[in-house]
This record gives structure tokens, sequence and C-alpha cells, in this order.
């Protein structure tokens, strides 16, 4: 899929920040078959995360509406939107262009609509027809590089929806042996680093392992321990009634859940099962059998992501029942400090205890805890695009360099174009030229990788307190860093603020020695130049 247009009408949030906010981020309705993701740049403020969280919330609105089955609650059920997309439907060579809107009618709360082009005219979608279903992203992937409730928030409640769905079936005999449909809402954030990681590790392929730690101080994975716990007393309980081999002293699992315990249980080098607590602790060596062991039961790293993280997930049934609901209703009352609270790692029910990687050069092992905050993120999120490589996904990503060195964040755009997937690199025409990404920055690197017309530059009208999006007025790629500090922030020289204030005063002294030894102090630039044309002018009128 590939956006082409967002118009928020009422967000519901943000103090109305982004009521009216009408983006067309795209003029042309036919797919390039490349993937090209968007830069959207500007101060903080400016409300570039919360764009990210509407679209989030729309899609999560529309998947709701649709197919409920995957998307069990909504959290911003009061917004009003008007989305345009194109989508990959079947065998199908030409996208289809698609419209989604929940706009108000009168003083009833307002459902969603779906349309589609054929032959140039708007053809209303009946939401039952199987084949509507077909006009719908895959998954929205979000990915925040910290605790951003901004863009997290509808990722939760799709996490708290898919753990009560688990509860609730596993507790009903009749039916426990149905498997939980995916949630098409996925966050990536610190807490899923490792599922993600060691998914990748284990089941990708070679190019693919090497492209993700290339950057990283070490070569493969090693060895990793999982623990999985059950016995919690804050999580629902069992019918007494229940009967059969699975009746747990806690959580109760769906037969689904129930299979991937005893997967892992096959695939470890060694483990334990502890009756008192319910707890179960697999450690793994991997090796080339470890890996063939893995691949037997999931056929794909994104598959075994899906299962840490379906047990992961659980971890919300180790929360009080009062909190989860507070979460629940303060999410509706759009109260954005709130967050779900993570469980500590000894009452989660899904951890893992120990990641080891073998050392680059030598021999020895690195703890993952020892790895810096930027090498965590450059192995998650290139992990995160290479397992996603199928089409129709939508990647919202919240400053995904934001730990990155210079050096890194030069190479953000290229790393992820060359990055393997199953049908060759990104920048290929294949099944990823049908997935689209929007990048929050506040760094040049981002947009000098991008041409104009791809650069959407949010700022806030302090008159009207409105957001204002525009392109950039020059051609942002390839141009030098300066050059979009200037025009995206406004930022001319870009020098920090202490030496400028410092060259200021000295451009109005009139005392030579003065501007000398202050520039005695500054490194090379354009105003130090300024500067010694100064002194020449001074000692000209002096001369005279």
């Amino acid at each position: 899929m590939k956006l082409i247009r967002v118009h928020i009408v009422a967000a519901q949030s943000c103090g109305g920040l982004l009521d009216g906010v009408d983006v067309r981020l795209r003029g042309s309705v036919v797919a390039k078959p490349v993937f090209e993701p968007l830069c959207l740049i500007g101060p903080n403020g400016a409300g570039k995360s919360q764009f990210l969280q509407v679209i989030a919330e729309a899609f999560q609105s529309l998947l709701h509406a649709l197919v409920p089955n995957e998307e069990r609650d909504e959290c911003n059920p009061d917004l009003q939107f008007e989305i345009e997309y194109i989508v990959s439907v079947g065998n199908h060579e030409q996208p289809t262009h698609v419209r989604v809107a929940r706009l108000a009618e009168g003083k009833r709360r307002p459902a969603i609509k779906i349309a589609k082009q054929s032959e140039g005219e708007w053809i209303e979608c009946d939401p039952t027809d199987p084949a509507t279903a077909a006009l719908l992203p895959e998954k929205v992937i979000g990915y925040t590089s910290g605790a951003n409730e901004t863009l997290s928030l509808p990722f939760l409640v799709s996490r708290a929806g898919y753990a009560n769905d688990v509860a609730e079936r596993a507790l009903k005999p009749s039916r426990s042996e149905e498997a939980v449909p995916d949630s098409r809402l996925m966050l990536i954030d610190y807490g899923t680093h490792l599922e993600v990681l060691v998914a990748n590790l284990l089941l990708g392929t070679i190019d693919q392992r090497k492209s993700l730690l290339e950057d990283v101080r070490v070569q493969d994975l090693h060895s990793f321990r999982c623990v999985i716990q059950l016995a919690h007393s804050a999580v629902p309980k069992a019918p007494s009634s229940r009967k059969g081999a699975h009746k747990r002293k806690g959580i109760q699992l769906t037969e689904e859940l129930e299979s991937y315990i005893e997967q892992l249980r096959r695939c470890a080098t060694s483990h334990h099962h502890d009756p008192s607590t319910d707890s179960y602790t697999f450690d793994f060596l991997v090796t080339i059998e470890t890996r063939k062991a893995f691949r037997h039961f999931w056929k794909s790293s994104l598959d075994l992501y899906a299962a840490f993280h379906k047990i992961a997930m659980l971890n919300d049934l180790a929360i009080p029942r009062n909190t989860r609901t507070r979460f629940r209703h303060e999410a509706q009352r759009r109260k954005f400090a709130s967050r779900l609270p993570e469980p500590q790692d000894e009452e989660k029910v899904f951890r893992f205890e120990r990641v080891e990687f073998a050392a680059v050069g030598k021999k020895g092992i690195v703890d993952y805890v020892s790895l810096s905050d930027g090498e965590h993120q450059i192995a998650q999120l290139l992990g995160t695009m290479s397992m996603a490589s199928f089409p129709n996904v939508l990647f919202l990503f919240d400053e995904p360099e934001s730990h990155f060195n210079p050096r890194w964040r030069v190479k953000l755009l290229s790393k992820i174009l060359a990055l393997p997937t199953a049908d060759g690199k990104r920048a290929d025409r294949g099944k990823s030229a049908m997935q689209d990404g929007l990048l929050t920055t506040h760094s040049p690197f981002v947009a000098s990788d991008m041409h104009k017309e791809r650069v959407f530059i949010f700022s806030k009208n302090l008159n009207t307190g409105r957001i204002e999006v525009r392109h950039p007025d020059i051609e942002t790629f390839g141009t030098t860093f300066d050059a979009i500090l200037s025009e995206c922030f406004d930022i001319e020289p870009a020098i920090s603020g202490v030496p400028m204030a410092m060259i200021e005063e000295l451009k109005s002294s009139d005392d030579p020695d003065e501007i000398r030894r202050g520039m005695s102090e500054l490194g090379d630039s354009v105003e130090k130049i300024m500067l010694a044309d100064r002194i020449r002018q001074l000692k000209r009128q002096t001369s005279h």
C-alpha cells in the first residue's frame, strides 16, 4: 500500500492541534515499483508524532469495523478522518485506489465507510463482503525508540485486546482450541526488541543476519534463555469445573499457545519446568541443528516473532485488573500520559533472561545488555523491516535514528534500501515495493536522502495554534545539511548558540585585537572569515 492523502477532520485529541489538517502525501495514485518512504521533519511540538498516532488510530478504527476478530478494540471511536491510499489486491497488476472515511452525520456517532475507485468512479464497498477485507492493510507497524505514549497508545490498546481475547477463550473449553488471530497493529519498541532480534537471527538468511549485525560489535547469535511463568495471582481463574491436561494454576492458555511452549521445549538445548510456579526455563545454544529445529516449527522469522510476541502479550494479564481497566478508560478519554505499566521481570509471563552473541575477531561472547542504545536500535529497526517483506504494510517510525551517531544517520536510508528480504533487496521491484513508510525526524540526514516532494515540514502557526504542513522550497535531495537546517528549522548559520552569541558580539566590536583574540577560540566557518574581513575594514578605516 501507499498513502495518497490524509485529512484529519477532528482528531478528538491534542487540543485540536491537528483538526483540519489535510495533507496530500503523493501527487499521483500510480504506484512506482519501489519502496519510497516519506520524511516528516520540523521542530518539537509541531505535531509530527501526533500525525502518526492519528493515522494509526484511523486504521485501527477501520480494521476494528471490518475485521473485529483481528482488531478487537479502538482507542479513538470519535475520530473523524478521510484517508486515501492504494493497495495491492490479489494478482491484479494495477493497485486499487481506496478511500476510507468516518465523518459526522447529524448527532449519531459516525460510521466507517470504505470505497474503491473503478473506471474513475467511487464505488462504496459492503463491509460484510469478504472481498472488502482485501482492501485493508496487512500490517500497520509502529516503531518508537522510547516510551512515547503519543504513538504507542493505539498499539497498546490493540495488544491489551489480544491478551483479553486469549484469556477469555482459554477459560472456555469450547473455544480454547480456536487460534486467536494476530492483531494487525504491531508495535516495535524497547519492550519487543529481543523478540525481533532473536527471531531474525534464528530464521533469517545468512545475508539478512549479516546485514542486521554489520554495524554492531558482534557476529552472530550464540545462546539465549527465555522464561515462561504462568502462575500469577492477578489473572482470571479457571472455572472449577474445567477439566483437562492444560488446566493451570494461573494463566490459562489456548491450544495454540500450549503448542508454542511444546515447540520451544523440543527446540531447546536444555529445559526445566517448576510445577509449583508453573514456570518453564528454556536454554538454547544456537547451532545449525538449533536453526533446523526452529525451521521445522516456524516457516519464517515473522512467524517465530509472532509466537514470541503472542506469549509476551500475556504480560498484560500479570498487571492487576483494576490497572488494566483504568488504562482502557483513560485511553478512551484521551489521557495520553497514561501508559499500561510493564510488570517487573519476575512477574512477566514471558521474558528473555539472557541473550549472548559471538564476539567479532576474537573468541568469547558479548552479552546483549553491553551493547549501546544505538546498536540495539539499528538491529531492531532493520530486523523489523527485514521480516515484514510482504505487500500492504504501513510503517510508522517515530525518530528511528534517535540513538544513531552521525555516520549511521547518514547511511540510514541506504541501509534500508539495501536490506535483504525474502524476495531480494528492498530497493528492488519486489513485494516490498507495495509498502509505505512515514519517518519523523529532527535531523537533516534523512531529508537529504529524499527529493523535496517526499519531505514534509511540520510547523505550528503561533497566531492560530494550528499545524501547517508544506514541502521545502529547496531541493533537499543531495543538498547540504546546513541548507536543510535553514529551510526546516530556521537555523542559519548552523552554529550553536554560545559561539554564535560571541560571534555577534565580535561583529559589533571596533577593536581589531579583541576580534583577533576571539577568532583564536573559534573553529573554521564562514562567520570566522567574515570576522577576518571585519579586521581588514577596521584597518583601512584607521589608515585613512
